[in-house]
């Protein structure tokens, strides 16, 4: 159905009142044009990343064949021309988001970046023992952890928002933990794991009310709707190039001018220099006090390039646009059973977070499966863990709106999404074993003399398999084969930290044994039980020290799985390696003893 759309229904189902014709703007991505495992691409990822248009890869490809030089500093006519064009950019920005100055606009390398160098240069100087740090709960990680190492530095305290069950800021908490003390207030503009939109307006006017600056995280926000940081009042605003049809590695931090004179700079070396003597060195006046060395000079055209793209689409046009699209998103995926939408907000921008619950499907499975039909989601905590603690799940699946996405695209996912309900449904569930139960005690035996043994037959096996697609299905296999965790041993105490799904496991010295290391665990996600039953081939039943002595990550390349597996898939498989390496030593130190 998806493959044989006629034209004439695109055209009908994409071209609205207004004369938005998106099939005219997706002509203008190359990528969209692609196919994924024979399918067409269906890319809702884009909260993740946008799409690139044509004119801002041209722009790159541009300045690498007519003005590549380094900027500011040289005199011959490359050199002057790279700078006009990148401090073009600057001004484009500068229009872009209504600041006052184009010197209160820094290049950095994405949200991250100017963030930390906020975080760093303002909190240094001005933070101190008692002063407080208020973030909020659906903050990402990025707004989370240079505040954890600024305070730990300085010795100021994190008080946070919390949230309500629709995922919005519990505003009278704020209002509550909003004090004299408080020193700086950093909030999202929109979530990228829940897509509530922030009353920023309010919370900037209340925390200058109690002498506080604000950062605004706008990574979301920026490609959604318009954005005046003069009429906001925001202190700092932060956004990436990369989610506004940019290029990766290319970022923004809005600060006011006052602030930026007051901060010391991020980083020392040149182009943030005034002069410099083995005695004293006096610092450029900003932006390039914090723009230290040579920049990312095609990723600043580019990101003017995507600038100069949005405008001509026009901003009230894309959020009028993602607007229908977010109503009839969640109309439609609500529609699919057993589907639990997480954040539900009143005010909310272009994200659809979900989770399966009837039955449970993981949203490692869940995204997994939709790849395999060409739809590209995310998978896991989105760099959001304290929102999963708060909706006490460990990940979900999201997929996230642009400009060129359509009506038909929502319609192929929620169509999708019920055929692997209705598959799912038909397996058999997995029988967890209740407590005390005999199944307890059956744990894996020795599958090889040694681990090296061991990952040598997995080697041979896979060789056998071939490609990875097949390597992955005889995953799976291994997976439905794995022996369920016990009802009692799925606690907090077991979980195995680091991994997107939820991962549980015990382990034990072998009875009657010196010290032989046995381990059970589980996952909620098919592929994680794979690599479960994989490590138990390598490693249980094998003595502690030869696990500890045991190098893996040859074995991990031979089998393609360093290649083939996610970051966060990886880094959660090396989460479980080192939680298993955590119990050989208590075996070897006495600690760990049969049960």
């Amino acid at each position: 159905m998806h493959e044989t759309r006629s034209h004439s229904a695109k055209i009908s189902a994409q071209t609205g009142p207004d004369g938005f014709d998106v099939e005219s703007i997706r002509e203008q991505f190359p990528i969209l044009h692609r196919t994924v495992h024979g399918k067409p691409l269906v890319y809702m990822d884009n909260a993740a990343t946008t799409q690139k248009p044509q004119v801002v890869i041209d722009a790159i490809r541009r300045y690498y064949e007519h003005e590549n030089a380094n900027i500011h500093r040289g005199v011959h006519a490359l050199s002057q021309h790279a700078t006009e064009e990148y401090e073009k950019a600057r001004k484009k920005i500068a229009h872009f988001i209504n600041a006052a100055d184009t010197r209160e606009i820094i290049f950095t390398r994405g949200t991250t970046e100017s963030i930390n160098l906020v975080a760093a240069c303002w909190g240094r100087k001005f933070l101190k023992p008692g002063d407080e740090i208020l973030l909020s709960a659906m903050e990402h990680h990025s707004n989370i952890v240079p505040w954890q190492m600024i305070a730990e530095q300085t010795g100021a305290q994190i008080r946070v928002i919390p949230i309500n069950d629709r995922g919005e800021l519990r505003m009278d908490e704020f209002h509550r933990l909003l004090t004299e003390k408080t020193k700086m207030v950093a909030v999202v503009h929109l979530s990228n794991s829940l897509g509530t939109v922030n009353p920023v307006v309010e919370i900037i006017n209340r925390a200058h009310e109690k002498g506080a600056v604000v950062l605004i995280d706008g990574a979301q926000w920026v490609a959604h709707a318009t954005t005046d940081v003069q009429a906001l009042g925001a202190d700092f605003y932060a956004f990436s190039g990369h989610k506004l049809y940019g290029p990766t590695g290319i970022g923004v931090l809005y600060a006011k001018a006052k602030l930026l004179e007051a901060m010391p700079p991020y980083q020392g070396g040149g182009d943030m220099i005034a002069s410099v003597t083995f005695e004293r060195t006096t610092y450029a006046m900003p932006p390039h006090k914090f723009e230290a060395g040579t920049p990312h000079i095609e990723g600043g055209i580019g990101l003017g390039a995507a600038i100069d793209f949005v405008n001509s689409v026009g901003l009230e046009r894309i959020a009028e646009h993602a607007r229908e699209l977010l109503k009839y998103g969640t109309e439609k995926l609500l529609e699919v059973p057993g589907l639990r939408l997480i954040g539900t907000a009143r005010n909310r921008g272009s994200v659809l977070s979900f989770v399966l619950e009837d039955p449970p499907i993981s949203s490692l499975d869940i995204g997994t499966m939709l790849d395999g039909r060409g739809i590209a989601v995310r998978t896991g905590h989105h760099c959001c863990q304290p929102v999963m603690d708060r909706f006490s799940i460990s990940s979900t699946a999201r997929a996230s709106l642009a400009m060129y996405n359509t009506k038909e695209e929502i319609d192929f996912l929620a169509a999708s999404l019920m055929e692997i309900v209705k598959s799912e449904s038909t397996k058999a569930p997995r029988a967890i074993p209740a407590a005390g139960s005999s199944a307890e005690e059956q744990w894996p035996g020795t599958w090889a003399a040694t681990p090296k043994a061991a990952a040598e037959k997995l080697a041979e096996e896979f060789d056998l398999l071939g490609d990875w697609e097949s390597r992955h299905d005889y995953l799976v296999e291994l997976g439905e084969k794995l022996l369920p965790l016990p009802t009692s041993a799925r606690t907090e105490a077991n979980r195995v930290r680091g991994c997107m799904s939820l991962v549980h496991l015990i382990a034990r010295k072998r009875p009657g044994s010196e010290d032989v290391l046995e381990f059970l665990a589980d996952s909620d996600a098919q592929i994680v039980r794979g690599l479960i039953a994989l490590l138990q081939r390598v490693y249980s039943g094998q003595p502690a020290r030869a696990v500890l002595d045991f190098d893996p990550q040859a074995m991990l390349k031979r089998l393609g799985l360093d290649e083939h597996l996610s970051m966060g898939r990886r880094n959660g498989l090396a989460g479980m390696i080192q939680r298993i390496r955590h119990e050989a030593s208590k075996i070897l130190a006495g600690d760990l003893h049969g049960k």
